[in-house]
C-alpha cells in the first residue's frame, strides 16, 4: 500500500515542479503536450504496476506463509525469545518466571520460579524455585529440558482424612541439579496455526485462490442441498410409507383432535409441541448461520483475489490523479504536494478498507467492496486529466479556493482592526 502513495506523491511534486517553474510552457511552445510529456511515465507505471501484481501474487502470499513457521523455529532453537522476563508465562500446566535471561542464545535463566498444576488432581499444586536455569532443546525432538541448579521443591499433599487437610501438609526437598522434562507439542500449537493459516486466502495466488473458491461454492450448493432434503424428508414421512398402500386423506381440524384429549395429555402434547418447535427453529438457526459463515468464507477469498488486481491497478490510479493535480495546483516540492497526496491517499485507504469489510460481512458483493474506492476516485482521475489536458484546471481551483480564502482574510481583517481598536 506504500507504493500507490510514492506514486501519487512523486507525481504531484514532479509536475508541480514543471508546472511552477513554467516548464510546461516551454514543453508547449516546443509542440510538446501534456500527454506526450506523461507518456514515457505512463510505460513506466504499467510496468511498476505489472511488478506490483506480480508481487502481491507470488512474493507476498508465500513470505506470508513461511512467517508462521517462524514461531515453532523460535521454539526450537532459541525458546527462551517466547518467555517475557518479570513476568509468569503460560506453558500449558506450567507458569514459569524469571528475573533476567542471558546466553548465546538467551537460554539461560536467573531466579527461576515455577507453579505447576497436577493434571490428575488439581488441588495438588508444585513450587519449584532455583536460583538458576538452563533451557535445552534438540530441534530433531519436541521435548524440552529445563536444568535447574540451587533450588527447592514445595509440593502441597492432601491427605484422605479431613482432620489431617486443616494442619496442610506439604513435601519439601532441596536440590543441587532438578531436570524437568517439557513436551513442546501440548502447548505449541504453531502446526494447528500453520495448518489455520494456510488455509486462509492471504496466503494465496490466483491459481490457487481460484481453485479454493470453486471447491467452497460446490461445498455451499452441496449443503444447501443436504439441508432441502432433510426439510423435506422430514416433513414428507407419512408419504415415506408403502408405495403400493394407498392413503386416504382427510380433513380435520386440530381443535376436534385436542377435544378429544384430557387436561394432562393437552398439557403433554402442548408441551412436546413446543418442544419440537423449538428444536427445529434451533436447528434451522444453526443451518442458516452455517451457510453465512460460508458464504462470508467465499467473500473473503473473492476479495484477497480482487485485491491482488487492485494493488496494481492503484499505482496507475494514483498516477493519473497526482500527474495531471500536480500540473493544476503548480506547487512543488513536499509542502502542498503532500497535503494533497495525504488527503487524497486516506480518502482512498478508508473507502477500500470499508468495501473489503463490508463485502466480507455479505454488506455487498466482493467485486463492488474490493473495487469501491476505485470506481469512485476513477471519476477523479479523469477530470483532473481532462482539465489539465485542455488548461482548465488552474481557474476551476482558484475559483474552488476563492471563497475559502476571501474569508479567512476577512476574518483575519477583522482580528487586526480589533486589536488596533483596543
Amino acid at each position: 500500500m506504500v507504493l500507490p502513495l510514492s506514486v501519487l506523491l512523486a507525481s504531484i511534486m514532479t509536475f508541480g515542479d514543471f508546472s511552477e517553474n513554467y516548464e510546461f510552457a516551454a514543453m508547449k511552445s516546443a509542440g510538446i503536450s501534456l500527454q506526450r510529456a506523461m507518456r514515457s511515465l505512463i510505460i513506466f507505471i504499467l510496468i511498476l504496476s505489472s511488478i506490483s501484481f506480480w508481487f502481491a501474487n507470488n512474493i507476498a502470499p508465500q513470505a506470508e506463509y513461511k512467517f508462521v513457521n517462524i514461531r515453532r523455529d523460535i521454539m526450537h532453537t532459541k525458546p527462551a525469545m517466547a518467555l517475557t522476563a518479570g513476568q509468569f508465562n503460560d506453558l500449558g500446566t506450567l507458569n514459569i518466571k524469571f528475573d533476567e535471561k542471558y546466553g548465546e542464545k538467551s537460554e539461560k535463566l536467573k531466579n527461576v520460579t515455577m507453579h505447576m498444576i497436577n493434571q490428575q488432581n488439581s488441588e495438588n499444586k508444585t513450587v519449584i524455585k532455583a536460583e538458576k536455569g538452563k533451557i535445552e532443546t534438540n530441534e530433531k525432538s519436541n521435548i524440552l529440558k529445563l536444568h535447574l541448579y540451587n533450588g527447592t521443591y514445595y509440593e502441597d499433599v492432601t491427605p484422605k482424612n479431613y482432620r489431617q487437610r486443616e494442619k496442610k501438609p506439604f513435601v519439601k526437598a532441596d536440590f543441587d541439579h532438578y531436570i524437568l522434562s517439557l513436551d513442546l507439542s501440548e502447548f505449541d500449537n504453531s502446526d494447528e496455526e500453520l495448518q489455520k493459516i494456510s488455509n486462509t486466502a492471504a496466503m494465496m495466488n490466483i491459481s490457487q485462490l481460484n481453485y479454493t473458491i470453486d471447491s467452497l461454492n460446490t461445498n455451499l450448493k452441496n449443503e444447501i442441498t443436504s439441508q432441502e432434503e432433510i426439510v423435506v424428508n422430514n416433513n414428507n414421512d407419512l408419504l415415506s410409507n408403502s408405495k403400493e398402500e394407498k392413503i386416504v386423506y382427510k380433513e380435520i381440524t386440530l381443535d376436534s383432535l385436542v377435544s378429544r384429549k384430557t387436561r394432562s395429555e393437552k398439557i403433554s402434547l402442548y408441551s412436546n409441541a413446543s418442544a419440537v418447535a423449538e428444536n427445529i427453529k434451533f436447528n434451522t438457526q444453526n443451518n442458516k448461520n452455517a451457510l453465512i459463515e460460508k458464504e462470508k468464507n467465499i467473500n473473503r477469498h473473492w476479495v484477497s483475489f480482487y485485491e491482488k488486481f487492485v494493488i496494481a491497478f492503484s499505482c496507475l490510479l494514483m498516477f493519473f490523479i497526482g500527474a495531471p493535480l500536480g500540473a493544476i495546483i503548480r506547487k512543488g516540492g513536499l509542502g502542498l504536494p503532500m497535503v494533497f497526496a495525504v488527503l487524497i491517499f486516506i480518502t482512498y485507504h478508508f473507502i477500500n478498507t470499508f468495501g473489503k469489510k463490508l463485502a466480507q460481512e455479505n454488506g455487498t458483493t466482493a467485486f463492488l467492496g474490493s473495487w469501491l474506492s476505485t470506481l469512485i476516485l476513477l471519476p477523479l482521475a479523469i477530470i483532473f486529466t481532462y482539465k489539465a489536458t485542455r488548461d482548465r484546471g488552474i481557474n476551476s481551483i482558484d475559483n474552488m479556493l476563492y471563497p475559502i480564502t476571501n474569508y479567512l482574510k476577512k476574518k483575519f481583517k477583522k482580528k487586526q482592526n480589533n486589536i488596533q481598536n483596543v
